[in-house]
């Protein structure tokens, strides 16, 4: 398919692209502190799992761990 519809291109063919370009930045520095810090949030709500704050710190964190992570694995410089 590669975006197109009968020939014509789809607006949602860069819907994913404008999500990481919207919610994530451009550079590997800045990404890998923004992973590391949500890395370290999640730390500190594994550390109070057995509250339900801490339960949702961390999987809230957790979840936008791995999306950033997703998205710095796509960044070349």
């Amino acid at each position: 398919m590669n975006g197109t519809l009968n020939g014509q291109h789809s607006p949602l063919a860069a819907w994913p692209a404008l999500c990481v370009a919207r919610f994530y930045v451009n550079n590997r520095r800045d990404g890998a502190r923004l992973l590391s810090s949500a890395v370290v949030i999640a730390g500190i709500g594994l550390v109070r799992i057995d509250h339900p704050l801490g339960q949702v710190v961390f999987v809230l964190a957790g979840l936008i761990s791995l999306y950033w992570w997703q998205c710095y694995r796509q960044l070349t410089s």
